[in-house]
C-alpha cells in the first residue's frame, strides 16, 4: 500500500514539475508571412478563416486549399491551440462530398468559414460563403453546419440566399418609396454615376428581394447579450449587410441593415471595444491586395462611419500584401485583439501565408502596424 502511495506521489510531483516547466517556457514569436507549421510540421492550411475560443482552447477554422484548383476538394480544416502559436491539426471539420446533387459537392467553392458557440443549445455553428459546383460565383449563398463538439465533424444543414422577401430595417418609408421607383432596365450600363446612385438607393436589394440577398465574403459576431450576427458582402459585392441570426444561430430573423452602400467592400472583420464596434474591410480587387478600410458605430445596426486606412508601416497601402479575414480577441488580456489576414497566392494556393498583428489604439482609434515578429506578451 505504502509503495503504491509513494509511486502516486512521485507521479504527481513529476506532473507538477512538467506543468510548471511548461508555464515558464518563453513565448514563441508570431512571424507574419512565413511558413507556419502545425504539430506534423506541415504548413497550416486554414485560409480565409477565423478563430473560436472554447474551454481554454482556441480553434482555428479555414479553407483547405489545394494547388490544382481554387474549388473546394477537401472542405474546412480545424486546428487547435492553447497558446496561439503551437497548433495541432484536428483534421477536416466539414467535408465536401462525392455527390454532385449536394450543395457542398466536391468542386464547389467554399470560402470564409467561421464558427461560433451557442450557449443556449450547446451547439457549435459554422457559417460560410458557398458557390455551387460549376456555377462560378453566381449562387452567392450562405451555408450553415452544426456540431456537438468544437473540432467537428460538422453536419451540413442547408445553404441559400439571405432574408428573402425582407427589406433592410434601416430603410424608412421615404427610402422604400424611392426604391419602388427604381427599375433595373433603366440601369443596364454599370459604373455610371446614375447606376451608382441607384445601387446606393437599393437597386440590387430590390432585384434580389424575392430570392434573397447575395452573401459572399463573411464573418460572424456574437455580442455580449448572446445575439449573433452574420456580416457579409452583398449586392454584387457593392454593399455590406449585417443580419441578425436566430436564437439557435441556424437561420436569419429577417432583421438586417446595409453598410456603406455602393462602397465596394468585402472581407469584413469586426470587434468591439468600450462600446464601439469596429470593422475592417478590403476593396474588391480579386486575389490582389488593396488598401484596407475601417468603419465604426455605437450600434451594430449602425449608422456606420468610415475612417482612414488603419494600417501603418511598409506596404500599408496594400494591407501588407494581405486581405482581412478576422479579428481575434485574446482571452485573459484586456483590450487585446489580433488582426488576421491572408496573403493569397493563387498560383500556389496551399502556400498562401498569414498575417497576424496586434491591434493598437491611439486616442481610442484602432490601428495595425507591421511587425516582422512579436509575442503575446505585447499585450499587458
Amino acid at each position: 500500500m505504502m509503495s503504491k502511495l509513494r509511486n502516486s506521489l512521485c507521479e504527481l510531483c513529476t506532473a507538477l514539475i512538467f506543468f510548471c516547466g511548461c508555464s515558464n517556457e518563453p513565448l514563441q514569436p508570431i512571424r507574419s508571412g512565413e511558413i507556419w507549421p502545425d504539430n506534423n510540421g506541415e504548413h497550416i492550411n486554414a485560409h480565409g478563416g477565423g478563430v473560436m475560443y472554447h474551454d481554454g482552447t482556441y480553434y482555428w477554422f479555414g479553407e483547405n486549399k489545394c494547388d490544382t484548383t481554387s474549388s473546394a476538394m477537401v472542405g474546412v480544416m480545424c486546428y487547435s491551440s492553447r497558446n496561439l502559436t503551437d497548433w495541432k491539426n484536428e483534421g477536416v471539420a466539414l467535408s465536401v462530398v462525392d455527390n454532385d446533387s449536394s450543395n457542398i459537392a466536391r468542386g464547389c467553392i467554399l470560402e470564409r468559414p467561421k464558427v461560433i458557440y451557442n450557449a443556449k443549445t450547446g451547439k457549435f455553428v459554422m457559417w460560410f460563403h458557398l458557390e455551387l459546383k460549376g456555377k462560378g460565383y453566381a449562387a452567392a449563398r450562405a451555408g450553415v453546419a452544426v456540431s456537438d463538439t468544437p473540432a467537428g465533424p460538422y453536419r451540413f444543414i442547408r445553404s441559400g440566399r439571405v432574408n428573402a422577401g425582407k427589406l433592410p430595417v434601416d430603410m424608412d418609408g421615404q427610402a422604400v418609396a424611392v426604391l419602388d421607383t427604381l427599375n433595373a432596365k433603366n440601369y443596364e450600363k454599370w459604373w455610371t454615376p446614375e447606376w451608382t446612385d441607384a445601387v446606393n438607393k437599393g437597386l440590387i436589394v430590390k432585384r434580389d428581394l424575392d430570392g434573397g440577398q447575395m452573401s459572399r465574403d463573411m464573418t460572424l459576431y456574437v455580442d455580449e447579450d448572446g445575439k449573433a450576427y452574420h456580416i457579409y458582402s452583398s449586392e454584387e459585392n457593392l454593399t455590406l449587410q449585417i443580419a441578425e441570426l436566430s436564437d439557435d444561430y441556424l437561420s436569419h430573423t429577417g432583421n438586417y441593415v446595409r453598410v456603406a452602400p455602393a462602397g465596394h467592400n468585402e472581407a469584413p472583420a469586426i470587434f468591439k471595444k468600450d462600446g464601439t464596434y469596429w470593422m475592417i474591410t478590403s476593396g474588391c480587387t480579386g486575389w490582389a491586395p488593396n488598401e484596407a478600410r475601417m468603419f465604426s458605430s455605437s450600434s451594430i445596426f449602425g449608422p456606420w462611419s468610415q475612417h482612414p486606412n488603419p494600417c501603418v508601416g511598409p506596404k500599408s497601402e496594400l494591407t501588407f500584401g494581405g486581405q482581412s479575414t478576422y479579428i481575434l480577441k485574446v482571452e485573459g488580456k484586456k483590450d487585446a485583439f489580433i488582426f488576421m489576414a491572408d496573403i493569397w497566392r493563387p498560383e500556389h494556393p496551399s502556400d498562401a501565408r498569414y498575417i497576424w498583428l496586434p491591434v493598437q489604439f491611439k486616442e481610442g482609434i484602432p490601428y495595425v502596424e507591421w511587425m516582422d515578429n512579436w509575442t503575446l506578451d505585447f499585450f499587458q
